[in-house]
């Protein structure tokens, strides 16, 4: 039903519940198929990313470990833990949640699902082919581009199929208001295609010559999280953080502001990981601008938040969602900050080439974008399976796990990598020394990942649980904590749907 013809209804407060109720029970029956096809590959990707990450980690401080398998070298595991994590989960996960958005944003149902489980199964086999590529020894020295060059028309061609359906929903969309959410999520939409394939025409089909291709590069691989993954990211979190608490986003304008920074700043910020190098001056300078600029969007992002929940704070300790979102929206405001403070030369020349940047990469990656994933997960996948999560238990070992383990690792390579850096910066100090110095927080960065891989493993257990319909039916959701509490803390009619 049209705004028009709704509006010419006469509604109750009874009836409007109803007939919201069953347009969405039909948006969310016809993203069924393709969302949970996108969520059940990006979980498994997630457990096979997350095996690599463990061999990778382990062979830092213990070089000899599985050393009788040549296609597991620690340059061919974090190689391929990298691609597989980037196309495998966060790619995956970051479609499947931006389908659901744009068909609930836009109240209609999600056009061609039959040709998008096609589309996913396209995806998973390019990212199977290019994995097994780089273990076989065919990647490509080219860091968040290893894989084989046959692998990137593949996912071209699976991400058109999944972009005309989104922009094709939207065009059948009964809302007239366009939300801060769907600007992100369109954004990303259109962002990835141009990052992707200029990236790889200019660096392994048509390569440009010299320092050219390492600015490429690191444009494509700070776009990725910026222009890709982050507004995935504050999409959901602009959706859901509303939807839990039960109340508008703060200010429209302070989000319109916030995307149209990210747009114009992201866009140029990832050269400043080339300071020193054999690039133009003028080059490196405007990166390290607009990567301090970056602190616009950020700040309106963190007070626009944070406004929305006074008050309902308390409500991280129920409900899975907001805890694992609100997670990952504080980190996004420490990685931007963190990122702006690094772009500034007198600090880049302590951390850069050392284990800091990996930290802060992981900060972003992890922290932010999958722990909004996961909270993202909580809430969509018992609407599409009609079911609810099977133990709050169990969420709550795969928060603290993944909570824990993320800031274990980055507070410990963070430490390790500004003494590193330090240090390689005194011609004083013997390089062994500093190998010695870094050993212990290696270590600690093993334990880290083994906790994440716990959390890892309960989150796809809980999942598997909940596609198989296994556990005790409830019709309440699955909170973390005494369910009468929340419900008065949000109110009689209890979270919106």
């Amino acid at each position: 039903m049209s705004d028009a013809v709704a509006a010419t209804v006469e509604w109750t407060p009874e009836k409007r519940r109803a007939y919201f109720a069953r347009e969405r029970a039909g948006i969310d029956a016809s993203t069924r198929l393709p969302v949970l096809t996108f969520f059940a590959a990006s979980v498994f990707w997630l457990l096979v990313g997350t095996t690599l990450a463990i061999i990778a980690s382990v062979k830092m401080h213990w070089p000899e470990f599985l050393e009788s398998f040549s296609w597991l070298t620690f340059g061919r595991a974090r190689s391929a833990h990298l691609d597989t994590m980037a196309y495998g989960w966060t790619a995956q996960v970051g479609l499947g949640v931006s389908l659901w958005l744009i068909a609930r944003l836009a109240r209609a149902p999600l056009r061609w699902p039959r040709l998008l489980v096609g589309a996913a199964g396209l995806w998973n086999a390019a990212v199977l082919a290019g994995a097994i590529g780089v273990l076989g020894g065919q990647m490509q020295s080219v860091e968040w581009l290893e894989f084989p060059p046959f692998v990137a028309p593949l996912l071209a061609l699976a991400f058109v199929v999944i972009a005309m359906s989104a922009l094709t929903t939207f065009g059948d969309r009964q809302e007239g208001h366009i939300y801060v959410s769907q600007w992100y999520l369109f954004g990303a939409l259109f962002w990835f295609p141009w990052l992707y394939v200029v990236a790889n025409v200019l660096i392994l089909f048509q390569p440009v010559r010299g320092v050219l291709q390492a600015s490429v590069n690191w444009w494509f691989a700070h776009n990725y999280l910026g222009l890709y993954l982050t507004p995935i990211g504050l999409a959901s979190a602009y959706y859901l953080i509303p939807k839990v608490i039960g109340r508008p986003v703060y200010s429209y304008y302070l989000s319109i502001i916030g995307f149209w920074a990210l747009a114009f700043f992201y866009n140029s910020a990832g050269i400043h990981h080339l300071i020193g190098g054999p690039m133009p001056a003028w080059l490196i300078t405007y990166s390290i601008v607009a990567s301090v600029m970056m602190l616009i969007p950020v700040g309106t992002v963190a007070i626009n938040h944070h406004m929305t929940t006074v008050n309902h704070f308390r409500l991280v300790l129920y409900s899975p969602t907001l805890r694992f979102i609100v997670f990952g929206a504080m980190s996004y405001t420490a990685v931007s900050v963190q990122g702006a403070l690094q772009s500034l030369r007198t600090v880049n020349e302590v951390s850069h080439f050392t284990h800091y940047t990996v930290a802060h990469a992981h900060l972003g990656v992890y922290a932010f974008f999958t722990m909004t994933m996961f909270g993202s997960l909580y809430y969509i996948v018992p609407r599409l399976t009609k079911w609810e999560w099977a133990s709050a238990r169990l969420i709550r070992l795969h928060f603290w796990m993944t909570a824990g383990g993320i800031m274990l690792y980055f507070l410990s390579l963070t430490w390790a990598g500004w003494y590193q850096g330090q240090m390689l910066n005194d011609a004083n100090v013997p390089f062994m020394d500093i190998v010695k110095y870094t050993l212990p927080y290696l270590r600690t960065r093993s334990i880290a990942a083994v906790m994440l891989a716990v959390g890892h493993l309960v989150f796809a257990y809980l999942f598997v649980l909940n596609l198989l319909h296994r556990g005790e039916p409830r019709r309440d959701p699955t909170i973390l904590g005494d369910v009468k509490e929340y419900r008065d803390m949000i109110g009689s009619e209890g979270a919106p749907q």
